[in-house]
């Protein structure tokens, strides 16, 4: 069953229940409200006649009592309660003796009687000395009234209901149809036609949906085309060592290099095995961060203590190409992180600030809320036509090696919950910016 007719049912449904309850209720109040009022218009009519039977002179020239007495709505019983003995009545005379007998103990100050002649609205007064006048209503001409009050509310609660289920289905209609063109939406993202994804006009809950429908439209495409992007990459990357070593190793096969030539192409091939392992094991790395596997171990980690070790493990780097490396910790304190990863990223920037500084790279670190850790050169900094794609896999600057170690540096930053950024300071070359959670 479509949506659109699960919510009318749902909708149709829910008043149905409540219209149902609602007559149930009514129902049993209507009666109740039948009796007071029918009592109350006996009770006036009892106060006249009590006047006026109190009343000698008003009751030989009154027509009224004859009226009363006369009217078969409202049948009359006049009784002496002492003596037990019927003065008068209108109404059956077995249901006048069953109340006297019954009235001391029994029926006194209740507003409904019943014999066996059936249930009336009751109004009694009290005369002069014992005597009791009665005024009773039967209470199936009541019935008679309530019925068809009962078939009016019947015929008003149809009316309400189709009404009802008109007005919810255009509402519901109204809140379907974005749904719908939704799906449509969802579909071309399935078949992949990210370009032709269009906005759809909803409201509330549904439009946020759609933003992020689109939204994650948007982020599937950008993911399928860098992974476009790193394949061909990583088979132009892979292809261009796997080409030397086949060159040279067909060359030393066929007897074409010899002596020096054929020592030199052996340690051509050497050294791009080598840099082949680096940039498959890089690779494997960034795939297992991506993934959920279980290489990334974090715990409670000194900041100072491990920005020193990665200066000290850059000093051999940084003398050798003359730069000079300072480390300046303003305030210390931890940071939930695993060590050697955390290390390898610090590494991994560190280096790239060492090939591109003139004479110095400095690594800061100040806490404020959280960690901000700074990695500067005084380099030439970072080209613009690099800066947009800088944290991204195979992407190379000047002097790169395998265009992998900025994005792996990126996913163990993202790893530990902090984030990292790049730009071109004022006065210096490149500044990297690490900011991590303190971990108290």
């Amino acid at each position: 069953m479509k949506l659109l007719h699960q919510l009318n049912a749902a909708f149709t449904g829910l008043i149905l229940v409540v219209m149902t309850v609602t007559a149930i209720v009514l129902y049993s109040l209507i009666m109740d409200i039948f009796i007071m009022d029918e009592k109350r218009q006996l009770e006036m009519r009892a106060e006249l006649l009590v006047d006026i039977l109190n009343d000698p002179d008003r009751l030989l020239q009154s027509p009224e009592v004859s009226n009363l007495i006369q009217d078969q709505n409202y049948p009359l019983l006049l009784f002496d309660r002492s003596t037990e003995e019927l003065l008068f009545y209108t109404l059956p005379r077995g249901a006048a003796n069953d109340w006297v007998d019954r009235y001391e103990e029994e029926l006194a100050g209740s507003d409904t009687w019943d014999s066996g002649y059936g249930q009336y609205v009751i109004s009694d007064h009290e005369l002069r000395g014992d005597q009791v006048l009665v005024m009773a209503t039967p209470i199936g001409d009541l019935a008679g009234i309530q019925m068809n009050f009962v078939w009016r509310m019947v015929l008003v609660f149809i009316m309400g209901l189709l009404l009802a289920a008109a007005i919810s289905y255009l509402f519901t209609r109204k809140l379907v149809t974005p749904l719908d063109h939704l799906k449509k939406e969802v579909q071309k993202i399935e078949k992949r036609q990210f370009q032709d994804v269009r906005p759809v006009k909803a409201t509330g809950e549904i439009k946020e949906v759609e933003q992020s429908v689109r939204q994650m439209a948007g982020e599937l495409e950008r993911y399928i085309r860098s992974q476009q992007q790193f394949f061909q990459n990583a088979s132009h990357e892979l292809k261009t060592p796997l080409m030397s070593i086949q060159g040279y190793a067909e060359g030393i096969r066929d007897g074409v290099f010899e002596g020096e030539k054929r020592d030199r192409g052996l340690t051509v091939m050497v050294e791009e095995i080598d840099r082949l392992k680096k940039i498959v094991n890089e690779m494997i790395l960034l795939a297992k961060l991506d993934s959920n596997e279980d290489i990334y171990n974090p715990e409670r980690i000194k900041v100072s203590e491990w920005t020193g070790r990665a200066a000290d493990r850059l000093l051999p780097l940084a003398e050798e190409e003359g730069i000079k490396v300072e480390v300046s910790v303003q305030e210390d304190g931890y940071i939930n992180a695993d060590p050697e990863r955390f290390l390898q990223s610090l590494m991994n920037i560190g280096r790239n600030g060492v090939r591109h500084a003139s004479s110095h790279l400095y690594i800061t670190v100040e806490r404020n809320g959280e960690f901000l850790i700074r990695i500067m050169d005084d380099g030439d900094g970072i080209d613009e036509d690099v800066m947009p794609h800088l944290f991204e896999r195979f992407q190379k600057g000047k002097a790169g090696e395998t265009g992998l170690g900025l994005a792996i540096s990126r996913a163990i930053i993202e790893k530990s919950g902090g984030s990292i950024s790049a730009y071109n300071g004022e006065g210096t070359g490149a500044v990297f910016e690490i900011r991590l959670p303190v971990e108290e």
